[in-house]
């Protein structure tokens, strides 16, 4: 059993392993300009050059990327926190049976389908593409990961520890507030950050909402580049030199999404 166990691990591993490697190999040399003799940061200081032609970079994607997780921090954690305290602190609430569905089927729902919903409220109502349009879809997609993180964290807290809270008086929404959150301070962080994790490698929303910019922008109203987007176009380009690219966004991306679920875990164990 235990040789079938570890097996079955391999078996799950080996693909993460394979991706991570192709990656490396063809992605690390792009990403610093091994390819022309010398070491460069052009990746991360220019924006793409003209289709077909080398030097470019991801300046544009990165600032992009990291703009819209910022907004869609700001809808997830606001709406997903509040729902999980909802779910955990008031079970018997006549709304609860309704927010919990509601709430599994938000978790079901294809990113793609998050994305025509962001497209209809905002780039239809505003007539133009946006970076606020595509951290909306994404902070979408957060809601339902935040909302069950904070739910299963607050049901760790000690019940004694809201009697205590309620003993010397205080009302239900300050206890909450003022003991039960801290208390599940770690546990919530945790949660937002794999919520940060499961989103920054969403395209599809962002081809309805963002469409894309080659140029760096960090005004919200205004069409927005990120890496999901510049590795979809580079990987469909029938340029080598974008594909190579499109392999350092890619790269790029999982080293972020990594180090993300890692400070996680690292942040889930000191509290």
């Amino acid at each position: 059993m235990g040789a079938l166990i570890v097996l079955a691990t391999l078996v799950v591993v080996a693909p993460l392993i394979l991706i991570f490697a192709y990656l490396l190999r063809e992605g690390f040399s792009a990403m610093f300009g091994l390819n022309d003799g010398m070491a460069d940061l052009n990746f991360f200081t220019r924006t793409p050059a003209p289709e077909g032609e080398t030097g470019g970079g991801l300046l544009n994607a990165i600032t992009g990327t990291l703009t819209m997780l910022g907004l869609a921090s700001v809808i997830g954690v606001l709406v997903g926190v509040a729902g999980g305290i909802f779910l955990a602190e008031y079970p018997r609430h006549p709304l609860m049976p309704t927010i919990r569905m509601l709430s599994d089927v938000l978790a079901g729902i294809p990113a793609i389908v998050m994305g025509l919903v962001a497209y209809g409220l905002v780039v239809l109502t505003t007539g133009k593409f946006s970076g606020a349009a595509g951290a909306l879809a994404l902070g979408f997609l957060m809601i339902p990961i935040v909302v069950r993180t904070t739910e299963e964290v607050l049901k760790l807290v000690p019940g004694t520890v809201r009697e205590a809270g309620l003993a010397l008086g205080l009302p239900k929404w300050l206890v909450t507030l003022r003991v039960v959150l801290p208390a599940a301070a770690g546990g919530i962080v945790t949660g937002v950050m794999l919520a940060l994790a499961r989103v920054a490698g969403e395209a599809a929303p962002l081809l309805f909402t963002a469409f894309g910019n080659n140029l760096v922008n960090l005004d919200p109203s205004k069409a927005m580049s990120a890496l999901p987007l510049e590795i979809y176009k580079g990987a469909t380009s029938a340029y080598d030199e974008n594909q190579r690219m499109a392999k350092a966004g890619a790269l790029l991306l999982i080293l972020m999404i990594f180090a993300t679920s890692l400070l996680a875990r690292r942040f889930s164990r000191r509290q």
